[in-house]
């Protein structure tokens, strides 16, 4: 009888071992983190943006960006002097309720800070970027091998600060492809 005892036991310790095991590897297969790059604005104006997005569930997430070099918009393109940066963050909706693919809205909050630089009769003008920024963006995002991204996106955003919208459009448009991998 004892030794049924121990024959059951370790049956049922054998079974607990494999489910965890087949629980963990579940787990590992959906991933909570993204790190991402958008490419776009590397090659377009240039200036780097880097994000961080958490993913709350299959359908939503939370994310922040930093942009570094930051030319405000794609315009204007003359040889005046931008030296910003911006802090972003953002809510993400994704209307695939599966693994955060496909068609997402993303509305954001955006603060910029630093200086443009242009030339005015000979001398140096500046104008202080520092803006608080409320938009909403669209995107649509694919996924390969369940880890690399690859998303295009558009955003819209209002500038709440006067000395820039004297200077620049007061709606500030944006675009961008993410290149992003999930961890």
């Amino acid at each position: 009888c004892p030794d049924n005892i121990n024959h059951l036991l370790m049956k049922k310790m054998f079974l607990s071992i494999a489910m965890a095991l087949v629980s963990l590897g579940a787990f590992a297969q959906t991933y909570k983190n993204e790190v991402k790059l958008n490419i776009l604005n590397v090659i377009v104006r240039p200036s780097i943006e880097l994000g961080y997005e958490y993913y709350l569930d299959d359908n939503q997430s939370v994310d922040a960006e930093l942009m570094l070099l930051d030319k405000f918009s794609y315009w204007p393109k003359r040889s005046n002097k931008f030296s910003a940066t911006s802090f972003k963050v953002g809510y993400n909706y994704y209307f695939d309720s599966s693994d955060a693919v496909g068609f997402y809205l993303n509305p954001f909050l955006k603060t910029r800070f630093g200086k443009f630089t242009e030339e005015k009769d000979g001398a140096d003008v500046e104008t202080k970027l520092n803006a608080f920024i409320i938009g909403v963006g669209v995107g649509y995002t694919w996924v390969f091998n369940s880890k690399f991204v690859v998303a295009p996106y558009a955003n819209l955003g209002r500038n709440f600060s006067k000395p820039v919208n004297e200077r620049f459009w007061a709606v500030e448009p944006n675009a961008g492809v993410r290149l992003g991998f999930r961890f």
